[in-house]
């Protein structure tokens, strides 16, 4: 097998070496760790390549880059403009696909899949890339935005107890949701003119999708793959999966319902007392176990979102029914079938282009005319006697 002539850049360092194929796909798969240095791609590769006794891949690799080719080709991993670029007659650069794992110095039996983070630039010339890479890393020099401490801080805070007072005083019949859905749309200048809600979802499905491959590959090694330190630039400013949308969507109800009990029985409300009486609110509920999540800490599941560690089930969990044979075989830890694992969906959220998890009011309209037109059809086949047995629950459309 024809070693690849590899160079890594990050905003501070330039290094290159040679590897083989098997370990250029780790490397490519470690991008779903969303790493923006050299350390942080070298940490990633855990996820994809088992620790042994043997250096490192980049452990024997030298200061600076060469763009002479070897046998396999040549590949770049630019970090300081998310962009790989990669010339090989025998090597496939895929954004999202499967590699063998590799369980000391060869592969295994075993392939786990990747998605690599969608703002990556995949190229297959190296010439595209020397064209390309200038503009890509001016785009990604802006300071990291810390879009948390909008999302829970102060500005959030004001935003609820002002929309509470307001809504008091024109008299507004159940006005929470309207609040609710104007925080979500409404472009700030702390979110560099975005709004919460594009924020929260940017990355979404990319922090599923990893979630997902993790949790199979957990089932298939039978151990768990590393977290995010908390060091890093994925947890510090990453995105927003699943799991922290429906628990944010959770808080802020929980916010504006207490605020809003608050001023109503009040003849005078002061601002600045009732926003620090929120945030106190708002700590205390994200650090106490929720009946709606399993008696889970809303705080923990979001850590570990941030951290793409699977919410595991415990073999008593997953038995749903007694009963049922399936849940008991799931549950027998020698059936081999690895640890289930815990998902929220959202279903309780409301209805709406706000609360939806569509990132584009594209998306949600097509979203909607395909229910409508679904329930159409269903209500023509109905009326016309087509359904011989208990009518279908449509939810589960």
């Amino acid at each position: 097998m024809s070693e690849i002539r590899l160079n890594v850049i990050d905003r501070q360092r330039m290094i290159y070496g040679s590897v083989s194929e098997g370990i250029a796909d780790a490397i490519i798969a470690a991008l779903s760790a969303d790493p923006e240095t050299i350390a942080e791609l070298d940490a990633a590769l855990d996820r994809f390549i088992k620790p042994a006794d043997d250096p490192r891949p980049f452990s024997l690799f030298r200061e600076g880059v060469c763009k002479e080719s070897l046998g396999g080709g040549i590949i770049v991993v630019d970090m300081s403009a998310h962009i790989v670029a990669a010339e090989s007659a025998s090597w496939t650069l895929l954004a999202q696909g499967q590699m063998q794992y590799q369980d000391g110095s060869q592969s295994s039996d075993t392939w786990l899949l990747y998605r690599a983070p969608d703002d990556w630039l995949f190229l297959d010339s190296m010439a595209e890339y020397e064209a390309r890479h200038e503009a890509r890393e001016t785009e990604y020099t802006l300071k990291p935005l810390d879009a948390r401490a909008v999302l829970y801080g102060p500005p959030m805070i004001e935003f609820l107890v002002n929309g509470c007072v307001a809504a008091l005083e024109s008299k507004a019949d159940e006005p929470l949701a309207g609040i609710h859905a104007d925080w979500l749309m409404t472009a700030r200048a702390d979110l560099r003119g975005r709004r919460p809600r594009e924020v929260i979802l940017e990355k979404k499905n990319f922090i599923d999708f990893d979630l997902q491959f993790r949790a199979m590959q957990w089932s298939d090694l039978g151990e768990g793959p590393p977290p995010l330190g908390r060091e890093t630039f994925a947890y510090r400013f990453g995105g927003f999966g699943t799991h922290e949308w429906v628990i944010y969507y959770d808080l802020l109800r929980h916010l504006l319902n207490s605020c809003w009990e608050q001023i109503e029985t009040k003849e005078l409300v002061e601002a600045a007392a009732e926003r620090a009486r929120l945030e106190a609110v708002m700590q205390a509920w994200l650090d106490r176990p929720c009946d709606d999540l399993g008696h889970r800490i809303p705080s923990a599941v979001i850590e570990s979102e941030r951290r793409r560690i699977p919410m595991t089930l415990t073999a008593k969990q997953m038995i749903i029914d007694e009963d049922c044979e399936v849940c008991l075989m799931m549950a027998d830890e020698s059936a081999g079938f690895g640890p289930g694992v815990w998902h929220l969906d959202g279903s309780h959220m409301d209805d709406g282009f706000a609360f939806s998890h569509y990132l584009t009011l594209s998306e949600y309209e097509e979203e909607e005319r395909r229910r409508q037109e679904f329930n159409e059809e269903f209500d023509r086949k109905w009326a016309a006697g087509e359904f011989d047995r208990e009518e279908p629950d449509r939810d589960l459309f």
